[in-house]
């Protein structure tokens, strides 16, 4: 199976976040937008990519107050592609990103470690 049928695999079914996808909530100050069609096995490595790099993200910040992830299908080409906004919230500064790919997971991955690398630059100038 190549990766772009592995994509549109994963995409079937899904709804766009402009639309009144609603909020999951992970762990009570992690939100998920646009997540709510993807089928559920990709829930667990969804899951997973995010509560480890969340943890790194956690032990960067002063005092980590919620992260909102946004998810976007842009089909409409041949191949599938997905955008990722995310906010983060450290004691009142907010760190965005955004990023658009074809690999949902690679996009997850590298996204949360942008936000981790502004957290950690933030920190530095400090």
């Amino acid at each position: 199976m190549t990766e772009n049928e592995v994509l549109n695999n994963e995409l079937s079914g899904f709804r766009d976040a402009d639309t009144d996808d609603e909020l999951i909530t992970l762990g009570g100050n992690i939100q998920l937008s646009g997540f709510r069609g993807l089928k559920k096995i990709n829930n667990v490595v969804i899951n997973k990519i995010i509560g480890n790099n969340v943890k790194k993200i956690r032990d960067s910040c002063d005092n980590f107050e919620m992260l909102n992830l946004r998810l976007r299908d842009l089909s409409g080409g041949k191949q599938k592609k997905v955008e990722l906004h995310a906010k983060a919230v450290d004691n009142g500064t907010v760190f965005t990103s955004e990023l658009v790919d074809r690999n949902l997971y690679f996009a997850l991955d590298s996204i949360l470690r942008k936000i981790r690398a502004e957290i950690d630059h933030r920190k530095a100038k400090v």
